[in-house]
């Protein structure tokens, strides 16, 4: 426990939905940046993304919503997760402040994000609370990678008002349906692919669910997001059973069609793939080597039955909500990954998330000039081949 406060300010916060509460995300940019170093800052918020994805579907198994509140500010949930206590991360690496979620049993798919929970009141109640506990250093002899810190100071979230999110996106209906997306056992068994085989195919209907399970949804994991689809998916096909190889984009919001197809080399050939999915013939061919080329040399993104980049609608996306806005778009990145890796487990196969990407050459791939369309994740999917040397022990006792 950080900290005890007042039950009725809690009461009041939440008007009396007695089953509601909230999980803050936080990152340390050391976790990732000993290792990675500038990256480190993408890759925490591609992790947030996950992790965002992970809180929604874990909800639905236990037939509960989750949405991000847009009106809290980096600053607020510093204040309400006792991150901006100096006293408590003395010699300790500092925490980021993320986003913050609430759960709850009521339908919030068509209420606005904004004023589910009564800010200030919360914030003054933990102000007063009685706070706990000191923050371990992780280690020592660091590196400061001060470019982390300047985008982390220019891309603080300083609160979406009421006026620019008033209800939920418009999101297509789903078909009725018994109990969660994904079952527990099948989210407990996820893991990341390590190494792929480059000879497992799977078919074309496989496929085509995988991508119609990554378009937005009114159902988890998308509906915690509350803003419209920014990220859509440059396609690798290598190995899919009556789908030609070739390069293809999946355009997940309809509005972004045009200016996509607008932004990106004439030579294209933009036919549809599919009848009733958004998806593109760009140019058909064998693309494994520049697939792989793209994703740093890495074999994965060649070996797999499809890989792909992640390109975000991002000028436009800055200029609507601002710099903030910036990680919300790893973070709908991660969401889309998170669902891959679980329709890759579904399916017999297996995902990764691959954070090391050339993004200029991919923008050269695509034509793409400016910063009108920013790639800014990639993925692969294909049979894993299984390291030996890892392996799983049971978890928690309640799982």
């Amino acid at each position: 426990m950080r900290c005890r406060f007042a039950a009725d300010a809690w009461v009041a916060a939440t008007a009396g939905d007695d089953d509601a509460w909230l999980v803050a995300l936080t990152s340390i940019h050391w976790r990732e940046a000993w290792k990675y170093g500038e990256r480190a800052f993408r890759y925490c918020q591609h992790d947030l993304g996950h992790a965002i994805a992970a809180v929604a579907i874990a909800a639905d198994l236990v037939g509960r919503e989750v949405r991000l509140l847009p009106d809290w500010g980096s600053a607020d949930i510093a204040r309400l997760t006792g991150i901006d206590r100096d006293q408590d991360y003395v010699e300790a690496e500092r925490e980021e402040p993320g986003g913050l979620l609430v759960v709850s049993r009521k339908s919030m798919v068509e209420s606005p994000p904004v004023a589910l929970i009564e800010r200030a009141r919360l914030l003054d109640a933990v102000a007063a609370g009685e706070w706990s506990g000191r923050a371990n250093q992780l280690s020592e002899d660091h590196v400061q990678w001060t470019f982390i810190d300047e985008v982390a100071e220019a891309t603080r979230n300083r609160g979406v008002s009421a006026s620019s999110v008033t209800s939920s996106p418009a999101l297509p209906a789903q078909p009725a349906r018994h109990g969660p997306r994904y079952p527990a056992a099948l989210v407990l068994q996820r893991r990341s692919a390590v190494a792929l085989d480059g000879r497992t195919s799977i078919d074309a209907d496989q496929f085509f669910a995988m991508l119609q399970r990554v378009m937005p949804a009114a159902s988890a994991p998308f509906a915690a997001l509350w803003w419209e689809a920014r990220i859509h998916l440059l396609l690798f096909v290598h190995r899919v059973s009556g789908v030609d190889p070739g390069a293809y984009m999946l355009v997940r919001a309809s509005s972004a069609l045009e200016p996509l197809r607008a932004a990106c080399r004439r030579s294209f050939a933009w036919e549809p793939a599919h009848p009733s999915l958004p998806l593109f013939t760009l140019s058909l061919g064998d693309c494994r080597a520049i697939a792989q080329r793209v994703s740093c040399d890495q074999a994965i993104a060649g070996d797999g039955c499809f890989s792909l980049g992640m390109i975000a609608d991002f000028d436009a996306s800055l200029g609507q909500y601002g710099a903030a806005f910036y990680r919300h778009l790893f973070w709908e990145s991660g969401v889309v990954g998170q669902v891959l890796y679980l329709e890759a487990e579904a399916a017999g196969t297996r995902a990764t998330g691959i954070g090391c990407f050339y993004d200029d050459p991919v923008h050269d791939l695509l034509g793409l000039e400016g910063h009108a369309f920013q790639s800014l994740y990639h993925f692969t999917v294909g049979m894993p081949i299984e390291d030996t040397r890892l392996s799983t022990e049971p978890g928690y006792s309640w799982g």
